[in-house]
């Protein structure tokens, strides 16, 4: 081990060297509030990465914590960790370069959507989530922008699960709880500051799932203590007006996703195991006609477009809850608005151990 790079036992290798030594840094890819990405080759193999310049906001023990999830995990529908560089103001993650773009934006590009089609791509995404919930990782922050695309260039593009900055390794009998994560696509235990698990990355699937089928989003309202409200009261439906071309198997799909009761709600292996998902590219020789039938059926991929532009006109780059104080409020005014405060146990400080970690990587 050399002097430029520091371990703890068991944790992930921060070198202390000048990344620019070693990489060519080219082109700004994306940034938000705290990081921008950045192109970059290395210079020993020519081979093109994404590096994610980060500053440093997180406790060490919060940003090693990520990293060496990271480090931890290697799966075809995950984004991998390359190396890992550190100065005084920044850390530096060299990642793979993820260049097809967000799976919605895709889909959106298409004339049509059938099932066949959305179910695919639904397969590959519960395929990475299920390798993280057999290590006993929780991603916390599963949402469309989440969802990418290695190339869109080949027939059916491989999906990337990226940005681990809220993931989680689940103890059993270990208490957690945290408030994180956006707003639409967070899970009612989440909203309700109530012990955490994998289950909240089912629920995220389940609104995935119900917004690539629809081009709506099921708990979306005026404001963020609207959503968050939505969200706590599991207040959707399936209107005819957007569903009337999907199938029943996918509506069941949905629902038990969308259970609150975290004891109800399906597993990952649940919901690989689910027909919709089980049916996908069965044919009728299979013996499942009518799902067969449904499933040709084209989806109206117009909506899912209008989804996409006005996400990204709305939220804010870093759309994630990091003022504890903020969202402590928010919680209390869905309890006020379910008829009767909510009680967040706890004062506010100590809720602040896992916020740092709301900061992306």
């Amino acid at each position: 081990e050399t002097a430029t790079s520091m371990r703890t036992p068991g944790m992930a290798v921060f070198k202390q060297e000048n990344v620019e030594d070693f990489y060519d840094i080219g082109e700004e890819l994306g940034s938000g509030q705290f990081a921008v990405v950045r192109r970059c080759k290395e210079k020993s193999t020519g081979t093109e990465y994404a590096a994610k310049f980060i500053k440093k906001r997180q406790s060490r023990v919060s940003r090693r914590g990520v990293v060496d999830i990271l480090q931890e995990i290697q799966h075809p529908n995950i984004v991998e960790l390359h190396d890992v560089y550190e100065n005084r103001a920044e850390v530096v993650l060299i990642l793979e370069l993820v260049s097809g773009g967000e799976l919605f934006d895709f889909l959106a590009q298409k004339e049509s959507l059938c099932e066949e089609e959305a179910t695919q791509f639904i397969k590959q995404i519960l395929d990475g989530v299920q390798y993280l919930h057999s290590k006993g990782i929780a991603h916390f922050d599963l949402k469309p922008e989440n969802i990418m695309l290695l190339d869109r260039s080949v027939l059916l593009p491989r999906i990337k699960v990226i940005d681990f900055g809220l993931a989680h390794k689940i103890k059993p009998g270990a208490d957690f709880k945290n408030i994180f994560g956006t707003p639409e696509f967070v899970a009612p235990e989440i909203v309700n500051y109530e012990q955490l698990g994998l289950e909240a990355d089912m629920w995220s699937i389940g609104v995935i799932t119900y917004i690539l089928l629809s081009g709506i989003s099921p708990f979306l309202g005026e404001t963020k203590q609207e959503t968050l409200g939505n969200v706590s009261a599991v207040d959707y439906d399936f209107d005819e007006e957007f569903f009337s071309n999907t199938s029943e198997l996918a509506k069941s799909f949905i629902r038990q996703l969308l259970e609150k009761d975290t004891r109800k709600r399906m597993t990952i292996q649940d919901a690989l195991n689910h027909p919709w998902i089980k049916s996908c590219g069965q044919t009728e020789e299979d013996g499942n006609v009518a799902g067969a039938e449904k499933k040709t059926e084209k989806l109206e991929s117009k909506r899912l477009k209008e989804y996409s532009i006005q996400s990204c006109c709305s939220l804010p780059q870093n759309n994630t809850y990091i003022n504890v104080e903020c969202f402590a409020c928010v919680v209390r005014h869905i309890g006020f608005m379910e008829k009767g405060p909510l009680e967040v146990q706890g004062p506010h400080s100590t809720l602040q151990c896992g916020v740092e970690a709301v900061l992306h990587l």
